[in-house]
C-alpha cells in the first residue's frame, strides 16, 4: 500500500516554514526529518506515525484514534500511530505534527548527511624519472 499522498501534502505545506526538514522514503512510507531527526511518517500501512518521545508515549497512545506502534512484536516507545480519523482536520493534523516537533526539539540536531569535502590538501603524486 502507498502512503497517504493527501496527508503527505498537507504535512509539507505545514512543514513549509521549519528550516532544515527532509523527506525520506522509509519504512514503507514518507518520513519527515527535523535536525536529522525522525518527526512523523506518512505510513504505508496508511496513517501516521508520530514521533512523541518516551515520557508522552502512554498518554498519546491512550487518546482517541492514536495506539502505540509495534514492529516485529515489539513496542517502539515513543511512536505512536495515528489514524486518519485522528488527523482528517486541519486542527487534529497540526496538533500531531506539534508533537512531532516538540519532541524532536528537545534532541540535539545531528550533522548533515551529506558528505563533506574535505579541506586537506590532496598529497603531490610524483613520477619517476627514468
Amino acid at each position: 500500500m502507498a502512503y497517504d499522498e493527501d496527508a503527505a501534502a498537507r504535512l509539507r505545506k505545514l512543514l513549509a516554514g521549519h528550516a532544515d526538514v527532509v523527506e525520506k522514503k522509509l519504512m514503507g512510507g514518507l518520513c519527515f526529518m527535523v535536525g536529522g531527526h525522525m518527526c512523523c511518517v506518512a505510513s504505508g500501512r496508511g496513517g501516521l506515525l508520530v514521533r512523541v518521545g518516551r515520557d508522552a508515549h502512554a498518554r498519546t497512545a491512550a487518546e482517541p484514534f492514536a495506539k502505540a506502534v509495534t514492529m516485529r512484536g515489539r513496542v517502539m516507545h515513543g511512536y505512536v500511530h495515528v489514524t486518519p480519523e485522528g488527523y482528517r482536520s486541519d486542527a487534529g493534523l497540526k496538533t500531531w505534527l506539534k508533537r512531532g516537533l516538540d519532541f524532536v526539539a528537545t534532541l540535539p540536531a545531528k550533522p548533515s548527511a551529506q558528505k563533506k569535502v574535505s579541506t586537506k590538501a590532496a598529497p603531490k603524486r610524483t613520477r619517476a624519472v627514468g
